[in-house]
C-alpha cells in the first residue's frame, strides 16, 4: 500500500493562487508516476496534470497549461500544485494519486493509488 495524504486547498479569490501538496509513504518504490486530479460535483474526475519521479516530465491538462506547475521534492516523496490565476471553473476536490507507469500517465484508470483529496474553492 501506498498512503496518499494531501494538503493545501483552500477558500481563495480568483485570480489568487494556491499550493497544493501531497506526500506519500510506504511502498513509494511501486509508484513512478504521480497525478493530480479533480472532480466537480455533478462532473466525472478529470485530470489535471502529472509527473514521472525520476524524469521529472510532466504532463498538464490545456485547462490548467500555464496557469499550473507540478514539482516534486524526491527526498521527501512529496509532489506539488502550484496554482496561480485561479479562476471559478478550478472549484473541485483534488486528488493526488499513483501510478506505476514511467510516462505521465493522463487516464485516472493508470492510478492504483488514491489520496482522499482536498477541497479548492474559488470565489468570485
Amino acid at each position: 500500500q501506498v498512503p496518499l495524504v494531501e494538503s493545501g486547498g483552500g477558500l481563495v479569490q480568483a485570480g489568487g493562487s494556491l499550493r497544493l501538496s501531497c506526500a506519500a509513504s510506504g511502498r513509494t518504490f511501486s509508484i513512478h508516476t504521480m497525478g493530480w486530479f479533480r472532480q466537480a460535483p455533478g462532473k466525472e474526475r478529470e485530470f489535471v496534470a502529472a509527473i514521472v519521479w525520476t524524469s521529472g516530465t510532466t504532463s498538464y491538462a490545456d485547462s490548467v497549461k500555464g496557469r499550473f506547475t507540478i514539482s516534486r521534492d524526491n527526498a521527501k516523496n512529496t509532489v506539488y500544485l502550484q496554482m496561480n490565476s485561479l479562476k471559478r471553473e478550478d472549484t473541485a476536490l483534488y486528488y493526488c494519486a499513483g501510478a506505476p507507469s514511467w510516462a505521465p500517465a493522463r487516464s485516472r484508470f493508470e492510478y492504483s493509488y488514491w489520496g482522499q483529496g482536498t477541497q479548492v474553492t474559488v470565489s468570485p
